[in-house]
């Protein structure tokens, strides 16, 4: 079956979680349709020399190349609940992980895996709309964010969001004031709000509108 083909929950399924079949072709396209948001997060984290950096839904890994080349000594983990996803993301980055300067887990993002304050700055690219529990992922997050450490979070708003037919399948959508309001519920103090137009993209041969909104803030 093409990729093309599936119906909108199949599609809704596999942005959630690439699986079987499909998922080589699904990190494909979310390396292609995702493109301009990762940059624009990658130069939000404003990355310094030395920075421990987790990222949550890293996809195949694709980015974690730009993100590694922005900063000396930089060191990455990545954290994924598709198998498929980190299994690609290990071959795609093989020369970072066995030089240690990047890792990747199989985990759901629920009870993230890792020591207390690692991490300088941690990330996330369009998962929030999946968090079963926003309070309990954001508590996780705080606890492996060192003092004062950033958490930044991206995503595609929701004024945005409800023009895409896949979005009605398991889609929790939120616009720039929900996202603030949830962090500032929850021990972070945001520092920094961006919001990006993005070119339009084609979904099924329509030209729809892209843009995106990054919600920075600091760990209190």
């Amino acid at each position: 079956m093409e990729i093309n083909k599936i119906d909108n929950k199949t599609i809704a399924e596999q942005l959630r979680r690439p699986n079987g079949e499909f998922a080589t072709k699904v990190g494909e396209i979310m390396n292609e349709g995702n493109r301009q948001i990762n940059l624009d997060v990658i130069d939000a984290l404003n990355l310094s020399v030395g920075d421990e950096v987790l990222e949550i839904g890293m996809g195949n890994g694709f980015f974690v190349k730009e993100i590694l080349s922005k900063k000396k000594e930089l060191k990455y983990t990545g954290c994924d609940f598709s198998k498929e996803m980190v299994e690609q993301s290990i071959q795609l980055n093989a020369t970072f992980v066995a030089s240690g300067q990047a890792n990747f887990y199989l985990n759901d993002g629920v009870k993230l895996p890792f020591e207390k304050e690692t991490y300088d700055k941690v990330f996330t690219i369009n998962t929030l709309y999946f968090w079963k529990n926003e309070a309990l992922t954001l508590h996780e997050i705080w606890n492996v964010l060192k003092p004062k450490g950033q958490l930044t979070i991206a995503i595609r708003p929701k004024s945005v969001m409800q023009l895409y037919p896949f979005t009605e399948y398991g889609f929790k959508m939120f616009d720039k004031e929900e996202v603030i309001r949830l962090l500032e519920q929850n021990n972070f103090k945001v520092t920094e709000v961006v919001e990006n137009e993005e070119p339009s993209q084609d979904f099924g041969g329509v030209e729809m509108r892209v843009a995106n909104c990054i919600v920075s803030a600091q760990k209190i």
